[in-house]
């Protein structure tokens, strides 16, 4: 049991959106350690099908089931709502998504709830459903926002371009006079100090990644998998570049992480992840 409760939590996106949510376990677990890993050289996720995505989902859990960890956290909102069932029922460790930790705390702020997201999450209308199942009387619009992903990814938050694509987004949100906005994606809380030039300030924001975290908290305690020892450093991967990430994330880690090239075993199928995890058991 200590050997499990010392393994890391894996955490991925598809970029640097996660890094909220890593933020968030160094302040909520900062005894656990982590592993990162950002699948670059695919995003975004946010315009792709759905049986894309499961793929790449299950390439980067049978990955990092061979690396060993004791929990995943989806920190991407278009995995989470489109591949989460599915991969649950594949591995057998606990994987948490961020969109019912984020309906839940929508909730309780109110009830014209706004969400912006990638148009894959959109499109699926994970939020609307869990936010309907949790009170079917809270009034939910959605927004498919295609160019947030890439412009934080290229760095271009403070773009004048990029105000007026923020403008453009949340307008139609604010046209229906929304109490609550909730980041659909976890790149989005990047954009926040942005987003709060264009919204009022009786808006409630919501950032999943706090709420996925507390959930993680409660697990481990739950399941007896909570470390007691101090953390190792972090252990950052990604697919793509591994330079262009690490001076990238250094403007909120607040470090210039060393990060590792991985091959993902791309093309499994479920039937070999199964497979793949009980090898690694």
């Amino acid at each position: 049991m200590r050997e499990i409760q010392n393994s890391p939590i894996g955490v991925f996106d598809s970029g640097v959106g996660g890094l909220t949510v890593l933020r968030e376990l160094y302040r909520q677990l900062p005894q656990e350690s982590i592993l990162y890993f950002a699948d670059t050289a695919r995003l975004p996720y946010g315009n792709r099908e759905a049986a894309e995505i499961l793929q790449f989902v299950r390439e980067i859990l049978v990955w990092m089931t061979g690396q060993n960890v004791k929990m995943v956290i989806m920190a991407c909102n278009t995995s989470s709502a489109l591949a989460l069932e599915a991969v649950r029922q594949e591995f057998d460790i606990p994987i948490l998504g961020v969109i019912l930790p984020g309906a839940k705390a929508a909730v309780k702020q109110g009830k014209r709830i706004g969400v912006i997201s990638t148009p894959a999450t959109a499109k699926s209308q994970a939020y609307r459903q869990a936010i309907q199942e949790i009170n079917p009387e809270a009034h939910v619009w959605q927004v498919g926002c295609p160019q947030f992903v890439p412009l934080i990814e290229q760095n271009r938050i403070w773009d004048v371009y990029t105000k007026q694509v923020a403008k453009d987004y949340l307008s139609p949100l604010l046209a229906h006079n929304i109490d609550t906005l909730v980041y659909g994606c976890t790149h989005y809380r990047h954009l926040e100090a942005l987003i709060k030039t264009i919204i009022p300030p009786t808006v409630k924001l919501i950032d999943p990644a706090s709420y996925v975290v507390q959930a993680a908290k409660k697990e481990l305690e739950l399941m007896g998998l909570s470390k007691l020892s101090p953390a190792l450093p972090t252990r950052f991967a990604v697919s793509g570049c591994s330079d262009t990430f690490s001076k990238l994330s250094q403007q909120w880690l607040g470090y210039c992480p060393f990060v590792e090239s991985v091959s993902l075993p791309v093309g499994f199928s479920s039937t070999l992840a199964k497979e793949q995890v009980e090898v690694f058991e």
